[in-house]
């Protein structure tokens, strides 16, 4: 079978006006081409932004329109761009964009990449404007085949069109483009694990400051962004702030439209794009269709692996950061995941924290040790070998590793869906526990368990 991202984001009705990514996908998931994507309106915003507007209008642009990252993070970009030094003898710049998609359940840059690589690509020649940067890398996950013959083929069309290049459409700007492929490791996802593995290092995050916009690629100021919030920008340049700021929902605070998701035993999965404010039960109601027959809804993770599970009962919070901070965890990438009722969460932490233990930089400490003991606790929970002091030993490390205790966040993403599996269902953790036996006796002069004591 060849996998591919075709899905419901082709088949719902879609409008320029209110769907600024997808309103140009074709039927057929083909990709859309430079012939077809200028008679689109394609490009129509790179010669506005080009044309009409200095460096700072693009960036105050996209600052007053409240875009933020899609990556999962939710930085302001406008505030990011902002950061880039103002030092015009600072000449030597570079803007990448973070295709290294390897968040579990997240599949929608791949399709934006494989359909629409001009929007990207349009995208990323206002962005580079914006911030003065005369070169531009994708860089893009290793197993992402398609997406890299794509985008390498649009590139290629925007250069013969004299889109990118010197002296781009007689504007002045020089900007060149490369698709980068990755070793296809989920720690490249953080932007400065990113720019080591560009310069050929070992993907291992740096330290914070300098960032990126100081010191980053090759030591030169560099902006990173997701795949997603590159393609919001044309559509910003070329509508302005007052329409991007009319898509999304009432009481929602973020603004404009997000690909949203959900995977799992639904009877739709798939991929669409809807506007902040949207409730998690229609998505999960009207777009995935409900759970298939004979199947009944545990759990939901909001966006990603690395966002916490929540119930069914938090389905009516609205999909945009603070709503789903309002049930205690995050948005993340917006695409959700079902539970179902077979599934057992012994199993399915000791499956993600293998994946997070494995794709450790091993940088830090609490990380690269913490993450296998996890995994070493879960294994025996799962075979019903647990100690009575696992869950406690649990609840330590999704403490010790939490937000602020390690070099970056692949960690605190790591135990988020732990500390909330074991919240919520703390039974299935306790059935692991091995029954006590009596022949059981403490050797002379081995220490005592502390960890659920003060010492």
């Amino acid at each position: 079978m060849r996998l591919s991202s075709f899905g419901p984001a082709n088949s719902i009705a879609r409008s320029a006006e209110t769907h600024p990514l997808t309103w140009r996908l074709r039927e057929d998931a083909a990709p859309v081409w430079l012939a077809e994507y200028q008679a689109k309106d394609g490009y129509s915003a790179a010669r506005k932004a080009l044309a009409q507007m200095s460096q700072d209008e693009i960036v105050q642009t996209v600052k007053d329109s409240g875009l933020k990252g899609r990556g999962g993070a939710g930085f302001p970009t406008g505030v990011k761009w902002g950061l880039m030094p103002k030092d015009e003898s600072m000449n030597i710049r570079y803007l990448l964009c973070n295709a290294d998609e390897m968040e579990p359940n997240t599949y929608k840059d791949r399709m934006l990449m494989e359909q629409l690589p001009h929007l990207l690509i349009e995208g990323m020649i206002i962005s580079a404007r914006a911030l003065k940067a005369y070169r531009g890398y994708i860089f893009l996950r290793g197993e992402y085949v398609d997406a890299a013959i794509h985008l390498r083929r649009a590139v290629e069309e925007a250069k013969a069109a004299g889109l990118l290049g010197k002296n781009i459409l007689g504007s002045g700007f020089d900007f060149e483009l490369f698709v980068h492929t990755g070793a296809g490791r989920y720690i490249c996802g953080e932007e400065t694990a990113l720019i080591n593995s560009l310069e050929g290092r070992r993907a291992n995050p740096r330290a914070k400051p300098p960032f990126p916009a100081v010191s980053g690629v090759w030591g030169k100021p560099t902006c990173v962004n997701n795949v997603e919030t590159l393609c919001n920008v044309p559509a910003i340049i070329g509508n302005g702030v007052a329409w991007y700021q009319g898509l999304a929902l009432p009481g929602s605070e973020d603004h404009g439209t997000k690909l949203m998701g959900f995977s799992g035993k639904v009877n739709n999965p798939g991929l669409w794009e809807l506007p902040f404010g949207i409730t998690a039960r229609e998505l999960f109601e009207e777009y995935a269709g409900g759970m298939k027959a004979g199947y009944r809804l545990k759990a939901w993770q909001p966006g990603g692996a690395g966002t916490g599970f929540l119930l069914p009962e938090h389905l009516d919070a609205q999909m945009y950061a603070g709503g789903i901070g309002k049930v205690g965890t995050r948005m993340g990438t917006g695409l959700a995941m079902a539970v179902d009722d077979s599934i057992n969460m012994v199993g399915l932490l000791r499956n993600m924290e293998e994946f997070f233990a494995r794709e450790s930089c091993g940088w830090c400490t609490p990380c690269r040790d913490g993450l296998p003991w996890s995994v070493k606790i879960l294994r025996a929970l799962e075979r019903g070998e647990g100690q009575p002091e696992d869950l406690a030993t649990l609840e330590q490390l999704v403490s010790f590793l939490g937000p602020g205790k390690t070099f970056c966040a692949h960690a605190p993403g790591a135990v988020e869906p732990l500390g909330s599996a074991m919240k919520y269902f703390r039974s299935e953790f306790e059935a692991g526990v091995k029954a006590p036996h009596d022949n059981h006796k403490l050797f002379k002069g081995i220490q005592p368990n502390l960890l659920g004591e003060r010492w």
